[in-house]
Formats: C-alpha cells, structure tokens, sequence
C-alpha cells in the first residue's frame, strides 16, 4: 500500500471525489480507443531504442502487448483507409493519394482519393451497434462535404481534411495551392481558437466527447487520428529546447545507435546498414548545415515527446473515472519516418523560402516550415528506407495494443496488419460484418483476421505461416508471403525490376535471394498478379511518389 493510500485508509487525508462526469454507470460491452500517430519512426519509442522520453506509450507496453511486425501502407490516407474499412486500399478508393494518379489510373476504380462507397466503414458499424463514435484529427479520406467523417458514422468529428497543415491556429497549409488547410467539426467548417496546437486540441475534443457521452451507460469508440511528428515540425515555445544539443553528434551517429538498440531488442540483426545514398555523411556538412539539421531532429523528439504527453492525457482520462480496464487501447503509426525530399514537391522550392521565416531562431514556431528528411529518417528505423515505399521501412511501424480483461504481457513478433482491426473491434462489440451487401450496396469483404484469439492467449499468431500481403502505391509494388518479400521500385531507390528478400534473415532486405530461390520467386510472381487481379491495380508509367530524388542528387 503506498503511503498515499495508507493515510487515505486511516482518514487522514480524504480521497478526491471522481469527476461528476465519470457518475454513469459502465457499459455491458468494452470501449474502443484507437490512436494512430502520423510518420512515427519504428524506433522512436523509449522502449524499442529511443532516447526520446515516451513514458507513456512505454508504460502503455508494458502492461499490453507490443507488436513488433505490425504492417501498414506506404502512406498516410491508404493506411487510414484500410483501418477504417479492413480491405485493401484500392477497392476503399485509395490505391493512390489524392492528386497522386497518373493518366492510366484516373477515373479508375481504385484510384478515386477518397473512401468509396465499395466499403463500409467501421466507425458506421460500430454506430449501428449501440456504440458512441467520436473521432479528433487528420482525416485524410476526402476533402468535399460528403466525404467528411460525419457521413462515415461518427456521431461527432473534429476533423483536419487533408494530410497536413502548421500545427497552429494559422493552419497554413502544406503547399502553396491550399494556403489554409480546412477543419470541419460536425460536417460543419471552423474556425481555430487563439491557442490552438494539433495534438493538445484533438486530445482537448476527444476527451470533451467522451465525457458528454457517458452518462447512458453506451459504450464508446473513440478515435485519435494525430497529425504529429508529420511536418512542419513544430512544437509550442516552452517546449522548443528540450532536446536542445542531444542531436549534435549527427544521423549518422544517431542511425547506429539506434540499430545496435534494436538489434539488443532482437528486431533486426547483421551490421549497422550503410548510410541511405540520398543523405550525405554527417562529417561532410559545414558547421550551419550540421547546426540546421540538428536542430531538425531536436524539434522531430520534441513532438514526440508532446505527442507521448497527450496520449498520456487520454488514458489518464480514462483511468480518472474507471474506464481504462474496460478499454481496448491500440496505438499505432501510419506509416515509416518521412525521409522524402519535401522542398522539391510542387511549388516549395521557390515558395517556403518566400513564404517562411526559416531561421535558426524560428524554427519550429509559427510560421516556419521544415521536415525530418532521409538522413535522420533513416537513423528512425532500422529498415529500408521510409515512408512512401512498400520496404520495411515504409510499411513495418511500432504499435502497442492493451485490453484490461486481457492477462496476457509482452510482445509479439509475428505479423499483424492493419486490415486486422477491423475484424478485431468487430467482434469485441458483438457486431456483425458487413458483405456482399450493406444498405443495398455491394461492398467488399474484410480481408483481416481478429486479434482476439491473440489477446486471449488463444493463438500465439493473427496469421500462419502462408500469410501474404500486396502492396501498390505510386507504382512502388510488393508482396510478401511468409517470410519471403518480393519488391519492385523504380530507380534510382532501386534496380527497376523484382528482387526477392528473405525477412527471417534479412529483415533489413540488403540481399537479394531472387537467384537463390527461383522457385520462390516465380510463386510470389504469380501471387503478385492475383493481387493485381483481385484489387485492380492500374500501374503508372512511371514513378509517381513525392519529392523523388532527382538522378544528380
């Protein structure tokens, strides 16, 4: 008994009164809190290697199960959309990013960059359910009235449209063309108070909901759907230098400090990979560059940081009125770090610098704009390469999950995706799947797995050892079965053609076995064209990621 509750116990000190909100009585059924953090490298979290304080989601771990080959798409809105309808992005409409399709792909099926009506969403399930659906955060899945979260069964919304803005009440948009990045709340357009930062004011309004719903005894599912670490890194003044001179020694010092702390861990092994072609040696930049890029990395921790805070903030919500054991709590990122080269999308080249104060002494405040870029990404996962593309790096990010009526600890290394959700919350409210119809529509079948069984101590795997999963964005393509992973990019990030990885001894995919196992390599092959045949893939002609490096960089 700890002192507190020892005097507590004698009547010496009186216990605090719950918050009157928490006075209604507990649901039959379990709450559902899901939060999805945007570009959080895969060892940026305290407890897989990182000098980044992350108590929280740490401790978050420790009493759950952490998830160690946990697999998303390449990018923001595609993962969102698998999340939320558990198939894969092209028949949920997002088998690109908005704006990202190439003339083959335009007015396709599969490419529309936004949720289509080929799915249904989870939130809309589980509101027909019985349960309460809140989300806060980046939506990311269309931009017009009736694409928004009101229209997808959330009963209340605070919602960022697109995939990014300042993380200040200027909500200066990311690119020249949107100079200001819309909020909706409810469906209905808003304006940002003095004050406003995103992470504090979509955990402010996530908690807001959560209390104006619990008195009828429903259960809820609430969504935190983060905009940080994603770029501009920013982060409130008083916040600015807590990891001020911590990134002096460079990404390159960085990268091997972290893959020596995973390789403890068991994640990855082998040596420390090179450093990524597209970032010069740390020793070869002036004192100004390595002074800038330091101070990069600095604000990048200080967001993770703030964003470990306020997730604390949500669960100690919780915990305040006794919701927390009856709670499915499942933290994920997106996707990989973000190591693509921002200034060269659309206008930034000529538009940031006349846009931004981007002095030393500005960054990271209100109206400065700057981005993680691929030496520290790739000092953030011990993978290949990042977000945007379909290698570890892109696609295999932390993620945490804990349910209080659940005893089993620890971690878990086989692979869970994020087309398992779905089917896992699913089944944890009683409600039904939908397929081959919903509402007098055709819609597809989910495609994951649940959890439960996992969680229970039932299953010591989501999946056996065929497991195979494709991916396709931006004409980047791969498809892993087993262990085996088959990958195919454009180059110069590679040779233009298949090569074939083992992940049991190569996590990492620096050697390609495509000689060695030309069995496996046909197998895969074939499998690549039956996810072609069963998604609709439209390949484009060409490489259409973001930022690309350019042949003489």
């Amino acid at each position: 008994m700890t002192s507190l509750a020892r005097l507590t116990a004698l009547g010496l000190l009186v216990a605090a009164p719950a918050p009157l909100w928490c006075a209604s009585p507990k649901p039959a059924r379990p709450n559902i809190l899901l939060v999805v953090a945007d570009d959080l490298g895969y060892t940026d979290l305290g407890l897989l290697g990182s000098e980044i304080r992350t108590p929280h989601l740490d401790a978050l771990a420790r009493s759950g199960l952490l998830l160690t080959n946990f697999l998303v798409s390449p990018a923001c809105s595609p993962t969102r959309a698998m999340l939320l309808s558990g198939v894969d992005p092209h028949p949920a409409g997002l088998g690109t990013m908005a704006g990202q399709a190439d003339e083959r792909q335009m007015g396709r099926p599969g490419y529309e960059g936004f949720l289509s009506d080929r799915v249904v969403s989870l939130a809309a399930l589980l509101k027909g359910a019985g349960y309460h659906t809140y989300m806060a955060g980046k939506w990311h899945l269309g931009m017009e009235e009736r694409q928004g979260p009101d229209r997808w069964g959330f009963e209340r919304s605070f919602a960022l449209l697109p995939g990014g803005a300042s993380h200040f009440p200027d909500a200066t948009g990311l690119f020249e063309s949107q100079p200001r990045a819309p909020y909706r709340e409810d469906g209905r357009e808003v304006e940002l108070p003095a004050g406003f930062y995103s992470t504090a004011s979509y955990t402010d309004k996530l908690i807001e909901y959560i209390r104006g719903g619990l008195a009828d005894g429903r259960p809820f599912f609430a969504y935190a759907a983060y905009s940080s670490p994603h770029w501009p890194l920013q982060v409130p003044d008083g916040e600015l230098d807590r990891y001020r001179d911590a990134y002096d020694a460079g990404y390159d010092a960085l990268r091997a400090r972290r893959f020596e702390s995973a390789k403890r861990l068991g994640v990855v092994s082998g040596a420390v990979p090179q450093r990524t072609p597209f970032a010069p040696a740390w020793d070869a930049l002036t004192l100004e560059q390595k002074r800038r890029e330091a101070r990069v990395m600095e604000l990048y921790a200080a967001m993770v940081e703030n964003l470990d805070h306020h997730v604390g903030r949500l669960l100690q919500a919780l915990k305040d009125c006794g919701r927390y054991e009856d709670t499915l709590v499942l933290f994920f990122s997106d996707n990989g770090a973000e190591g693509n080269q921002i200034g060269r999308m659309e206008t930034n080249a000529d538009w940031i610098p006349k846009r931004f104060d981007n002095s030393l002494a500005n960054l990271g405040r209100v109206n400065s704009y700057v981005w993680l870029g691929p030496g520290w990404a790739q000092a953030a996962t011990p993978f290949r390469l990042w977000k945007s593309f379909p290698t570890e790096g892109g696609v295999r990010v932390p993620a945490i999950v804990r349910w209080g009526r659940s005893e089993r600890r620890g971690r878990v290394d086989s692979v869970v995706t994020v087309k398992d959700v779905a089917p896992t919350l699913l089944e944890l409210a009683g409600a039904r799947q939908p397929s081959p119809r919903f509402e007098g529509r055709a819609v597809a079948a989910l495609e994951g797995r649940s959890m439960l069984p996992l969680l229970a101590g039932k299953s010591a795997s989501v999946h056996g050892d065929s497991f195979t999963m494709g991916w396709e964005l931006f004409g980047r393509r791969a498809l892993r079965r087993g262990s085996f992973k088959l990958v195919w990019l454009f180059e110069p990030y590679g040779p233009a053609r298949w090569q074939l990885f083992d992940l049991r001894s190569d996590p990492g995919e620096s050697r390609d076995v495509s000689g060695m196992h030309p069995g496996t390599l046909r197998e895969l092959m074939r499998a690549w064209d039956d996810y072609v045949k069963t998604n609709g893939v439209v390949l484009p002609a060409q490489d259409m990621g973001y930022g690309l490096e350019r042949p003489d960089s």
